[in-house]
């Protein structure tokens, strides 16, 4: 079980490195991290609000008890009846919201009128959003979330052979879908997505898996990601059904050195930017450039997209801990599409690659 006193006391130390006078998160995967509460969201309000050396949650009465079985830290309750604002200054007087302009860092994930209610009742504040606080440190795994992320990527590669075996001339997307999720409930896990393509679909990097039988000659693209003890997968691959469609194995190939060539680049102390480019630069080289369409990778934490971003313009400097995916493809619109996909740990001076399955087209007779 996470430590969730250990993460409080960084998420302290990390404001007063940054001049952070509160937190405020409303119900998120911030607030599932720092404090393993998740509660029922809807337009009552529902904050945790972390001050330099308190912390409270202002708590709809009605969900209070069900609540209080996960967390120790003090509820601030309002009924329907009184509305939230006394709660929500005693909650704010308690943490130690008193001095003049405090700065505030509000969970950008939360609803926008909760937001305004927080910043209303503290009129001289500024207000900035969690980048630098808990959106830092969430970035940067601890060895738990490591150990989560790495099951959670093996079980996936278990998932993605079962896939393979029940490709046959006829069957549906839709029923490797359901091979997919019928393999992660069998062990344990819980379907986050199947995005299975075949043929020409593939060529759509966020293709709806739907009834398109695969046929002879066709290439397939399979994205799939479980969720299994509070931490997700998300892992792609492809193969080919009979004869190699015209121009796959060059496709593959390119690909293939592209993610080789982010793997080389990604290293703490390096620019997210500049892997983004160590993968882009491989593609356009080989004329391919027009046909890759997308970032080359995004985090993966207790949310499936979470900083940091590998992107063409982000001057993110990577650190060890940090957790991405690096995933370039090509898409030819009516033939295939390729990408190969690939989530990733700083640790030793390297990227370390989470799945045990190997990228090479896996290839049905």
């Amino acid at each position: 079980m996470a430590s969730f006193s250990d993460r409080m006391q960084r998420l302290r130390r990390r404001m007063t490195e940054t001049g952070t006078d509160l937190v405020v998160l409303g119900p998120s995967s911030h607030m599932l991290w720092l404090s393993g509460l998740s509660p029922h969201g809807d337009e009552r309000p529902v904050l945790l609000v972390v001050g330099p050396e308190h912390a409270g949650f202002l708590m709809p009465a009605l969900n209070a008890d069900s609540s209080r079985r996960h967390t120790d830290l003090p509820f601030f309750p309002w009924t329907d009846a009184e509305g939230p604002n006394e709660a929500l200054e005693a909650l704010l007087g308690e943490v130690g919201a008193t001095r003049p302009a405090p700065k505030v860092a509000l969970d950008e994930t939360m609803r926008a009128d909760f937001a305004l209610l927080v910043l209303g009742t503290l009129p001289d504040a500024s207000h900035t959003f969690t980048g630098e606080t808990i959106g830092y440190l969430r970035a940067r795994k601890d060895e738990e979330e490591y150990q989560a992320l790495k099951e959670n990527a093996v079980l996936n590669d278990g998932a993605m052979r079962a896939a393979f075996a029940a490709l046959k001339p006829g069957v549906t997307e839709l029923e490797i879908a359901q091979v997919v999720r019928d393999y992660y409930v069998a062990h344990g896990a819980k379907p986050e997505f199947t995005s299975v393509c075949f043929g020409g679909n593939g060529a759509f990097p966020h293709h709806h898996t739907g009834d398109t039988a695969l046929k002879a000659d066709d290439a397939v693209l399979i994205d799939i990601g479980g969720r299994k003890d509070g931490y997700p997968s998300d892992m792609t691959r492809v193969a080919r059904i009979g004869r190699v469609p015209e121009e796959f194995e060059t496709v593959h190939a390119v690909v293939e050195a592209a993610v080789t060539a982010a793997l080389a680049a990604a290293k703490p102390g390096v620019r997210a930017r500049d892997v983004d480019k160590a993968a882009r630069d491989v593609i356009a080289a080989a004329g391919y450039g027009e046909f890759f369409l997308h970032r080359t990778g995004h985090g993966l934490g207790i949310d499936i997209h979470e900083p940091p971003y590998i992107t063409a313009t982000s001057d993110t400097v990577l650190e060890e801990g940090m957790v991405f995916s690096i995933e370039p493809g090509i898409y030819l619109q009516g033939r295939f599409g390729i990408r190969l996909e690939e989530i990733v740990i700083l640790r030793g001076n390297r990227a370390e690659p989470l799945s045990e399955l190997p990228r090479a087209a896996f290839a049905v007779a």
